[in-house]
């Protein structure tokens, strides 16, 4: 499934929320909810993601149940959950950015991160790119918030620093320094790791 593309001509403002959702759950919906509230956008889409090179695939619910998942939980409208990865044929996220900025010229893109993903970003295929091109939102999770405001990204990206409501202020299609911005927001607990092990062991 792809979002289709917009027909009045507005330009839209979209959270991308992107991972395995192996499975998705009510921590994805709270993300979503949560950044819609502080950056005024008009939809998040939930991108769930064919194969993260990061992560091992034991375990790895197959791409169509773990979509299915996600659509059980978007509203279809502001919350939509979308396999555009699969369809795009691209692995690592600084491809899909890329892809979506060419094939959504009046979308303005912002890519929500939870915290733990901060501390992982400079492990990422093309961080620096990512972080050059796309406005970034990050959002607490238990256990990384402090780790993740003090690591090795956040101190790169220092100067890109600013309040939620100025994170897209001004944003073209492509910028050579897009900003980021820390969402204060109220943490939640639910983990996919633990749903999955509570199934393995009810």
């Amino acid at each position: 499934m792809i979002p289709a593309r917009f027909g009045d001509g507005r330009r839209r403002r979209i959270g991308l929320l992107g991972g395995s959702l192996n499975p998705a759950h009510a921590g994805h919906i709270h993300v979503a909810r949560q950044s819609m509230r502080a950056l005024g956008l008009d939809q998040v889409w939930l991108m769930v993601s064919p194969g993260n090179p990061l992560k091992p695939r034991a375990g790895m619910a197959p791409l169509p149940a773990r979509l299915a998942g996600a659509r059980r939980l978007a509203d279809g409208r502001r919350v939509m959950a979308t396999d555009i990865e699969r369809v795009l044929g691209t692995r690592f996220t600084a491809d899909t950015l890329a892809k979506l900025r060419r094939r959504f010229p009046r979308a303005a893109f912002v890519f929500l991160i939870g915290a733990d993903n901060l501390v992982q970003l400079p492990r990422w295929k093309s961080w620096r790119r990512i972080a050059a091109s796309t406005p970034l939102a990050v959002l607490p999770r238990p256990g990384w918030t402090r780790q993740a405001l003090h690591g090795a990204a956040a101190s790169v990206l220092r100067r890109q620093r600013c309040r939620p409501g100025a994170l897209l202020a001004g944003a073209k299609r492509a910028t050579r320094h897009a900003k980021w911005c820390f969402v204060s927001a109220r943490e939640h607990a639910a983990s996919a790791t633990a749903i999955r092990a509570a199934a393995l062991h009810p």
